[in-house]
């Protein structure tokens, strides 16, 4: 005979099963975002440049990985008794390295000449960045999806009423490992002199801080999170085929509703938007596209957290952790 806890634990599961993909799911979601914001917060609050070039930055680190781990076979070829992990690891490293530096190229070339600059003309310079590496980047890719080649494949961990791919999993980890590292950078020597800098560039300088080093290690960091974003964007679950012409790009746009939520200059908050708008997605999308809600369309779920940034515009348009503004009109 079954005991009846058993029955009633039998009967809920689907219900618990269903709140438990929902969590996972978003704190997965929710870490891409946090990545993905906090580089965009790293490069506006040092430089107060709004980088509408984030998305190709991500989706030409994600490329580089690919390069990397498929072509060169980096340090694979240097090291073949590598184990797999270890192996596809440092490849992703490498790729991570590269972007950093096409960042710090980006900053020194195109924007460190704009310094002074109106900053609606600085915006629309890093708009025809994202077209030129965008462009350059889908030719590299052709039209056929290059696979990461990561040793996680498409595994699923299952325990219980949780669910998750083994990619979710590392997603999180990588992405906990990375906020640690930015915490620790921001205390720092360099880490003071970018939040000295950010706050008053004028006293930075008076201290003999170097505010356009800053300016370049801002962009650094910003595009190296951009790069590990863009990876884990195109892996199992949420780029299965790997990368692919402007999806991984397109994808990091869906982070501005997590800045806006965070607020634009608070790095903090860039994380907390991040996984609010992650878990908003995520449960939009387990409780409001079936078909008890099917009038909203089957892509609703993209829309919650464009919705949750209107709301957040109408009643604290400066975000959670934003600096208030008060201006006179």
């Amino acid at each position: 005979m079954i005991p009846s806890s058993l029955v009633v634990l039998a009967q809920v599961s689907p219900a618990v099963e269903k709140l438990t993909d929902a969590i996972t799911n978003g704190l997965s979601l929710g870490a891409l975002y946090a990545l993905l914001a906090l580089g965009f917060v790293i490069i506006f609050k040092a430089s107060q440049v709004v980088n509408f070039a984030h998305g190709a930055i991500a989706a030409i680190g994600a490329y580089f990985t690919v390069y990397f781990v498929t072509v060169l076979n980096v340090p694979g070829r240097w090291l073949p008794g590598l184990p797999e992990g270890v192996r596809w690891g440092v490849s992703a490293l490498f790729a991570i390295a590269a972007t950093a530096a096409l960042g710090l190229v980006i900053e020194r070339v195109t924007l460190r000449p704009m310094v002074g600059k109106p900053l609606f003309s600085v915006a629309i310079v890093t708009i025809g960045l994202d077209i030129v590496v965008r462009g350059v980047t889908n030719d590299y890719i052709s039209t056929n999806p290059r696979p990461l080649g990561d040793p996680w494949g498409i595994g699923v961990f299952v325990a219980g009423p949780i669910n998750m791919a083994h990619t979710e999993i590392a997603t999180i980890a990588v992405t906990l490992v990375a906020l640690g590292l930015v915490a620790l950078f921001f205390r720092s020597r360099y880490g003071v002199a970018m939040r000295a800098t950010a706050f008053d560039q004028e006293a930075a300088m008076a201290q003999g801080i170097s505010v356009g080093r800053i300016f370049a290690m801002a962009w650094a960091i910003g595009a190296a999170l951009a790069a590990l974003a863009g990876i884990f964007a195109s892996l199992f679950p949420r780029g299965a085929a790997g990368v692919t012409q402007n999806v991984t790009a397109f994808f990091a746009f869906r982070a501005f509703p997590a800045i806006i939520v965070g607020g634009l200059d608070s790095i903090p908050g860039a994380v907390a938007g991040g996984f609010i708008i992650g878990l908003a997605e995520s449960f939009g999308g387990a409780y409001l596209v079936g078909a008890t809600w099917s009038f909203l369309g089957s892509g609703f779920a993209g829309v919650v957290p464009y919705l949750v940034m209107m709301v957040f515009l109408l009643v604290r348009p400066y975000g959670l952790f934003g600096t208030a503004e008060i201006r006179r009109v």
